[in-house]
């Protein structure tokens, strides 16, 4: 696509800052929108953030969408520039996180919810006709089979997050349908890679084996995620913002990974032994994820380049460069 200004939410976060640096180098201005908020250690936004900020057609917006005043100051404003009128909105900005979820649920639905409502009604207000929203693998739930398609049964989600971005995608269809906003829902399975966030998996594994601490897994270590790297999940979302009308689309690895054999690799990588220890499963929790990818591939002619080892091994890589630090980060 030609380069054009779009405005792209969560931009410190870990796939926005990688969405943010292919969309920067492929000549698009970007306009970044991000509360740098503290549900996780800010130094990791913070570090992200610094790895676009010095490119010139890069404009960082300290702001939380859920407060719609202010966004909508910010959106008239960004109209009003001749030249760099927005063509698309990419909305990565999202609380994460099915645990964390279950303690908070309301912090939850004012950005996943609320803050996606106030976005959709400014493209429509300001005529910006391309919308992708990031959503999850999460409202797949259990009893769906695998591997998961993009229709089966979203109706059970286990944890606010889910029910929370099930609405989102609710709400997207109702803007496209009432206003012929074109959108793009991705359902994301398990992003991982350099400067991750630390409730997840891997991280925590190798924060936790690179400095002796006990590795907590939660059940017997025999549940399985597709893993997916996150420049492969950068590039799935950019290729999202061609035109396809309404489209939910999942983003994933299609090669599941068992969470012990996981940790096996870690270990291999960072030449120290897990000491593993186990706790009851979360019910939150899905004994299993996996991402039929065969849309993604006929709409987007996308599938993941990065080998799960190679992924990992760029994980460990960047926490060894940047140890010194990121040893001190809480993995929740």
């Amino acid at each position: 696509m030609e380069p054009g200004t779009i405005i792209l939410t969560g931009c410190a976060g870990f796939i926005g800052c990688k969405v943010a640096e292919l969309l920067l180098q492929a000549g698009h201005i970007v306009v970044g929108i991000d509360n740098l908020n503290d549900a996780y250690d800010v130094r990791l936004k913070q570090w992200r953030l610094k790895q676009i900020l010095h490119h010139p057609g890069f404009r960082f917006h300290q702001l939380d969408i859920s407060n719609r005043a202010a966004l909508s100051a910010l959106f008239e404003s960004a109209c009003e520039t001749p030249g760099n009128r927005p063509s698309a909105i990419i909305n990565l900005a999202a609380r994460a996180g099915v645990r964390q979820s279950v303690e908070d649920p309301w912090v939850y639905f004012d950005t996943n919810v609320t803050g996606t409502l106030n976005l959709l009604d400014l493209c429509r207000k300001l005529s910006i006709n391309k919308f992708i929203l990031a959503s999850t693998s999460s409202l797949y739930g259990q009893g769906n089979a695998m591997p998961y398609r993009e229709d089966a049964n979203t109706d059970a989600p286990l944890s606010p997050y889910a029910a929370s971005k099930k609405a989102a995608e609710a709400l997207c269809y109702t803007y496209h349908y009432l206003y012929g906003i074109d959108v793009t829902v991705f359902r994301y399975f398990t992003v991982y890679g350099p400067a991750g966030r630390p409730d997840m998996s891997l991280f925590r594994f190798v924060q936790w084996i690179s400095e002796g601490r006990q590795v907590l897994v939660y059940g017997d270590g025999r549940q399985s995620r597709d893993f997916t790297f996150v420049d492969d999940i950068a590039r799935g979302t950019i290729a999202g913002l061609k035109p396809l009308g309404y489209e939910v689309i999942n983003l994933g690895s299609d090669t599941p990974i068992v969470l012990i054999e996981a940790i096996r690799l870690v270990e291999a990588l960072v030449g120290r032994k897990a000491e593993i220890v186990h706790t009851p499963r979360h019910p939150a929790d899905v004994q299993a994820t996996w991402a039929e990818i065969s849309k993604a591939k006929r709409l987007l002619d996308w599938q993941p380049q990065s080998t799960f080892q190679d992924g990992v091994g760029a994980l460990v890589r960047w926490y060894q460069t940047n140890r010194e630090w990121a040893k001190q980060i809480s993995t929740g």
